[in-house]
């Protein structure tokens, strides 16, 4: 099998590596990827790693002309753990039910808990170009596909039972309690790794009380009361427990690489005792299953499903780029932890990704930067949409703040950022636009919108020294002839060298910087009532000449005049 350069690329390199274990396996069946995903909740970013970090390599095995298929299993059939914390107590009756049986949230479009969580999770995934073959183990389970292993399961019981038993850690053993827990199929009765729904109130709160080999009756009692003895291999409403459940899927779907979180991977952990169980009871080879870290967001803690308020794909998706949250995670290798933005920090990711692109268009970029780059804007199956022509997304967001969104301010403003060039319409910035306009209106706080003030601030243009009104002055001469967004950036810079004497092509020194920024204070405090903002530049050009002129203009009483202004300055210091 033919080997590609996987120099510092992972995704190459584990492509190498699941396919040559695939033919080593199964030669000449497709290559079985696999995620999983519980939709008990929110689906959040840390989540989303599950699915991309096999998507990337399936995407790259395609892209080899080898035929692979990314399953995700939904575990939709899993228990309803606990009350939704915005739920009422009546949700109490609802505990211990497949999640497919819990009714959806108040107002949900969908038919329960599920798939109001899983329909959100496979748009974002459509959008961002994963391809998948999803499957609901509330399906496989109730239709019966798995019977054979669930027998199977049953009459290794035992087998099963002093594997996990193994596996319990020596403070369990020093609190003697070296046996099997019940959440993974421990009770006094013995150990069973199949656990029923009861028949009556549909839910888990059973005990599994006996099980005969010979004719594969199941006994169990539940906490409602009910009591029955059921024929296993008719039975339709329970599931193996975890730790079993996961290595029977790798045995039955042929699963060739499947990486999982840091708290599957630890001694004792599910992915550990997997192994020996896929192999020792189901006749399976465990996947290549690298760890991953956790995905956290810009000054938020490790994610947690189990907690509300999280970022989800679909929510990353309204701020930015489908290919921009692709590159995050292509270009990390799974082992590493990386944020992703939804402060201000978003302005300089994009401005990282920005610069990726021209180098790539430039071909100045290295190999892992082209390869990252490459993944993020396309799949195998094809490209993924983009901005025909992505301005700076920082630009985009301020123009968005400034113009609350007026479709026409906003294409005022963006034609005269680029004179030389300007749009044809909107949809030339498009999704980009749309984006950075959702980020101000949904992540901006309230404290840092930019409003122009209405009416000039008379006080403070009557209390300006008359070296402040001689800067005012020399911007407001300069504005016809810089009237787009490179002249502008040179403009502002200019003014305190040429009030200094100096040319605009001088090297700023310490005392001209703190010049320059109490000149961008002064005209900040006039125009937004603030001393910060955004840039300068398009702060201006989103005012217009005219509200600029008329909440900058002082009284020029007493006042002697100012120096021209260089019509066409040519510096561009910062």
């Amino acid at each position: 099998m033919a080997q590609h350069d996987t120099a510092g690329d992972w995704v190459a390199r584990l492509a190498d590596e699941v396919m040559a274990e695939s033919e080593r396996r199964a030669p000449g069946r497709p290559v079985m990827v696999a995620s999983g995903l519980s939709p008990s909740g929110p689906i959040h970013l840390g989540n989303l790693r599950e699915v991309m970090v096999p998507h990337l390599v399936a995407d790259e095995i395609r892209r080899r002309g080898i035929a692979c298929e990314h399953i995700l299993s939904w575990d939709d059939f899993d228990r309803l753990r606990r009350v939704p914390a915005d739920a009422d107590a009546s949700w109490a009756q609802h505990i211990g039910k497949p999640l497919t049986s819990v009714p959806a949230p108040a107002r949900s479009a969908h038919p329960n808990w599920a798939e109001h969580f899983k329909a959100p999770m496979a748009e974002a995934l459509a959008r961002l170009g994963v391809q998948v073959r999803a499957v609901s183990q509330t399906d496989m389970y109730t239709s019966g596909a798995y019977v054979e292993q669930v027998l199977l399961a049953m009459r290794e019981r035992d087998r099963i039972g002093a594997v996990l038993a193994e596996y319990r850690t020596k403070a369990d053993v020093e609190l003697h309690t070296a046996a099997v827990p019940a959440e993974e199929g421990g009770t006094t009765a013995g150990y069973f790794p199949y656990k029923p729904y009861c028949s009556v109130c549909d839910r888990d709160l059973t005990t599994v009380t006996g099980y005969d080999d010979v004719a594969a009756a199941l006994a169990y009692t539940c906490a409602c009361g009910h009591a029955e003895t059921t024929m296993l291999a008719e039975h339709r409403r329970g599931k193996l427990v975890w730790k079993v459940d996961w290595p029977m899927r790798w045995a039955y779907e042929g699963v060739v690489f499947e990486p999982s979180g840091v708290d599957h991977q630890s001694p004792g952990s599910s992915f550990a005792v997997g192994g020996r169980l896929v192999s020792e009871i189901f006749g399976g080879v465990q996947p290549i299953g690298p760890m991953y870290a956790f995905v956290g967001i810009s000054g938020m803690a490790k994610m947690s499903s189990s907690r509300g308020g999280v970022p989800t794909p679909a929510d990353a998706l309204e701020v930015m780029e489908a290919p921009l949250l692709r590159w995050l995670y292509a270009r990390r290798r799974p082992q590493q932890a990386f944020t992703i933005a939804f402060d201000q920090e978003i302005h300089r990711l994009y401005d990282e990704w920005d610069a990726v692109e021209r180098k790539v268009a430039g071909g100045s970029a290295s190999a892992l930067e082209a390869s990252s780059y490459d993944r993020a804007v396309r799949t195998a199956a094809g490209p993924l949409p983009r901005t025909p022509r992505p301005l700076p997304y920082r630009m985009l967001a301020s123009v968005a703040d400034i113009s609350t969104g007026d479709p026409v301010q906003t294409f005022r403003i963006l034609s005269d950022l680029y004179p030389e060039r300007p749009l044809a319409s909107l949809d030339e910035v498009q999704p980009r636009l749309d984006r950075a306009q959702r980020w101000v209106a949904t992540c901006l706080p309230a404290g840092e919108r930019t409003r122009l003030l209405d009416e000039p601030d008379r006080a403070a243009l009557d209390a300006l020294a008359d070296s402040e009104r001689e800067a005012l002055d020399l911007l407001l001469r300069g504005l016809d002839a810089h009237w787009s967004l490179e002249r502008l950036s040179r403009l502002v810079y200019a003014v305190p060298k040429q009030q200094a004497g100096l040319s605009p092509d001088a090297t700023p020194t310490p005392e001209l910087k703190a010049a320059q920024r109490a000149f961008f204070a002064l005209v900040y405090r006039l125009l937004i009532g603030r001393e910060t903002g955004p840039r300068l530049p398009t702060l201006l050009l989103a005012a217009g000449q005219d509200r600029v002129r008329h909440l900058l203009s002082p009284s020029m009483a007493g006042y002697q005049g100012s120096v021209p202004v260089d019509p066409a300055p040519s510096g561009t210091d910062r």
